[in-house]
């Protein structure tokens, strides 16, 4: 996976190996801005821990927001009724008041219980008790969110653990369309791979518009590449068609590009130390691109040099304020704002 969630998803392979053999920790804490993992994971305890005759009288799932922690630990201090073991899942247990009084039973936890504290899009404060006691005794699984520039790698590594190659313009399109949510390209994914043809195994640009539902002419992905090249026309187009679309905000937009411009003033910034640069220089100041994108990036260096990439980074600044309410006083459009942009980038 991305660079980021390497040790995530290792993590977590490896956690899901143990519970399929049977082998479980007296406390789990899945948690972190990304649900993917967490929900991964527990899905897998949930499935394996207690089987199906034995569920109704040795699982417990009960919701943060309706327990108190001392509820919780009476039920974590309960045998197991003619069984191994017994499951006690918190779900949402961010809700939940008083997480630190859990502390105390993980400092002696019962052998015969299995405790999973799932929190969504939250963490345990890892300063506290609480954490620090799972730590010693239990699983921690914490699942940052990706950045957006990460998601490309993400998806081409997901696609070849389901034995599909993706390629770059797809995965970066695809990207675009899910965002940063693991979750919603794993359903995209899933929704794509039961319509390509009886064994195909590579995913192209073409699939991604005929069975995501976008299309590469007009996103943010297209809009970038025009800008790197410097063509008014094809830009000011995709703008336009950008900011009429009905999920369109001006927010993410200025992100997206925000990030492009970023990566062109690190290249032109190694480029104006003279000399060509070495592979792994490049690799470095284009981080997260693709190789195959790198033509893209030499001619945007060459459009945009140094000065340039900063005035760019100081008008996206400008107008991230304004897409975000600026002082009260502007009255055009995101749509509109998006082309006024375009066109001042492509003035530079």
């Amino acid at each position: 996976m991305a660079k980021s969630s390497v040790n995530i998803d290792a993590q977590c392979a490896k956690i899901i190996s143990e519970v399929r053999a049977g082998r479980f920790c007296p406390v789990y804490l899945l948690m972190g801005d990304e649900p993917y993992y967490p929900e991964m994971v527990f899905d897998e305890i949930l499935q394996h821990c207690i089987p199906e005759e034995e569920k109704d009288f040795n699982e417990t799932v009960c919701y943060g927001g309706e327990v108190t922690a001392a509820q919780v630990v009476t039920a974590a201090r309960r045998f197991p009724m003619m069984a191994e073991r017994q499951l006690v899942v918190v779900k949402e247990a961010q809700q939940m008041k008083g997480i630190e009084d859990l502390a105390s039973y993980c400092h002696e936890p019962l052998d015969s219980t299995v405790l999973v504290i799932l929190m969504h899009k939250a963490s345990a404060d890892k300063r506290k008790g609480f954490y620090k006691a799972v730590q010693k005794i239990g699983t921690i699984v914490d699942s940052p969110a990706l950045r957006d520039y990460q998601v490309p790698e993400w998806i081409r590594s997901y696609f070849a653990s389901r034995g599909l190659q993706i390629d770059p313009p797809a995965a970066a399109l695809l990207a675009e369309s899910a965002g940063v949510e693991l979750t919603t390209i794993v359903v995209e994914t899933d929704k794509l791979t039961k319509a390509l043809p009886e064994g195909a195994t590579r995913v192209t640009v073409q699939d991604i518009e005929r069975n995501v539902g976008i299309s590469r002419q007009f996103s943010i992905f297209e809009l970038t590449r025009e800008l790197s090249y410097k063509n008014a026309t094809k830009a000011l187009k995709i703008a336009a068609h950008l900011g009429n679309a009905a999920r369109f905000a001006m927010p993410m937009a200025v992100s997206a590009l925000y990030t492009y411009y970023n990566r062109i003033l690190k290249y032109g910034a190694l480029l104006a130390g003279g000399g060509y640069p070495s592979p792994e220089d490049k690799a470095r100041a284009l981080a997260g691109v693709n190789p195959y994108f790198y033509k893209e990036y030499d001619a945007a260096v060459r459009n945009y040099p140094v000065k340039k990439a900063m005035a760019a980074i100081s008008l996206l600044c400008e107008y991230d304020y304004l897409g975000k309410g600026g002082d009260g006083t502007t009255l055009v459009s995101d749509g509109e704002l998006l082309v006024e942009l375009t066109a001042k980038l492509l003035n530079l």
